[in-house]
């Protein structure tokens, strides 16, 4: 399936321009300070963001900065209500509203703003999902539990997301109305720069909810932490970042710096492959790019499968090549014969088949499944085939550590 949504207008999906969500923060406690404003400026910083390329923009009273100073809803409310206040009518963009409270939100969408951002993710206030599914107002829903932005891991935030997704369309919030992201940046204490270097290296997949992604990696702390930078010289580290995420799916970038940004996302758009997609009539064949066998069971509970049988099938959709360097042919042709009998396969060199050498390389093909079975078969044979087997799984158990993709030196 194509991602191919109409928010307020605005065309966002895979065969649309990456769209740009001009942050505008009204709040003094925001780590960037560059990026406030007050009510003599908003008008002009909305109007240079719109003509620097901006299609949204994201009007925020409260800062996120899990480091700033806490303010009331009254606070907020005094921040926003005037700006937004401004703004109606005399922006071409459609305006967001950031901010985690459902009262604050209605006041806000009645003054005719056109999307909530809400961080929390639905968990901050239990009574915002209900005002969105009675607004049919589109929403961005960052990935939260407990509380706002903990999720730590792309798994964590894969569940998050799930559970999310489908609280709201228990609650009346229609299908085309969300608006996913994944909560980059360090919203709780114990969430270390890896967990978002993992999220932006995995962006895509998120792709398989098959809704609108935004993502929010301006100056982000994770910048910081790589560039050992304070955020008002984060700003290339920034759009590297974004580069990839674009590359990987993202449909909306929230950016304090969009006159930059335009040509960054413009570029890696168009890098970006299209998703193979065949309709004739009523039926549709596309590709679906599953990346971690617990994707595989969100896709199929999509269409209908039982819990039950989507983790049996988990293993079954993920696939992967191995290679296996100097080992004996006899090794490497017992290895070819049991993955065979498993439904993979193995390629060895020539010379091995006839027994015209003694060592080879083998490359090995199948699911996890297979390769798991594989494993638990050589684990019981003679040579150094158990100890092969142990060298397979910790392999394939390194494919999936964060710490070990991700924690090198900067």
């Amino acid at each position: 399936m194509v991602v191919d949504v109409d928010i307020c207008g605005l065309k966002i999906g895979d065969e649309h321009p990456v769209r740009l969500m001009g942050v505008i923060n009204l709040s003094r406690e925001s780590f960037y300070k560059a990026s406030v404003a007050d009510s003599n400026s908003i008008l002009n910083v909305a109007h240079r963001m719109v003509d620097e390329g901006a299609t949204i923009l994201d009007v925020g009273g409260r800062s996120t900065w899990p480091l700033s100073e806490p303010i009331t809803k009254e606070q907020e409310l005094q921040r926003l209500l005037p700006a937004l206040e401004i703004l109606q009518d005399n922006v071409d963009a459609l305006i967001s509203v950031d901010t985690m409270f459902s009262d604050i939100a209605e006041k806000s969408l009645k003054l005719g703003v056109n999307i909530i951002n809400d961080v929390s993710g639905f968990t901050a206030d239990e009574k915002m999902v209900d005002i969105v599914a009675d607004h049919g107002c589109p929403v961005v829903v960052m990935a939260s539990n407990k509380v706002t932005g903990d999720p730590i891991g792309m798994d964590a935030i894969m569940r998050s997301l799930d559970v999310i997704i489908n609280k709201a369309l228990s609650r009346g919030v229609g299908d085309d109305q969300l608006i996913l992201d994944p909560a980059i940046g360090k919203w709780v204490a114990e969430k270390e720069p890896i967990y978002d270097l993992e999220t932006i290296d995995q962006f895509e997949r998120l792709n398989v909810f098959e809704k609108p992604l935004l993502a929010a990696i301006s100056r982000k702390s994770v910048i910081g932490e790589v560039l050992d930078k304070p955020a008002t010289e984060r700003l290339f580290g920034s759009l590297a970042a974004t580069a990839v995420v674009v590359s990987k799916g993202a449909h909306i970038i929230r950016t304090h710096d969009v006159a930059e940004t335009l040509d960054i996302v413009k570029v890696a758009g168009a890098i970006r492959s299209r998703t193979p997609v065949v309709k004739n009539g009523d039926f549709e064949v596309s590709v679906l790019d599953i990346k971690h066998p617990s994707d595989a069971v969100i896709a199929m509970r999509g269409v209908g499968a039982t819990e039950t049988g989507s983790n049996v099938m988990k293993n079954k959709t993920i696939n992967r090549v191995l290679r296996i360097r100097n080992i004996t042919t006899t090794e490497a042709l017992i290895i070819k014969q049991e993955m065979l009998s498993r439904g993979g396969d193995a390629a060895l060199a020539r010379d091995a088949v006839s027994h015209e050498t003694t060592k080879t390389d083998v490359i090995i093909t199948g699911t996890l499944l297979q390769m798991e079975r594989l494993i638990n078969k050589l684990e019981g044979q003679a040579r150094s085939l158990p100890l092969i087997s142990k060298m397979i799984r910790e392999i394939l158990d390194l494919q999936m550590d964060v710490e070990y993709r991700y924690s090198r030196k900067y």
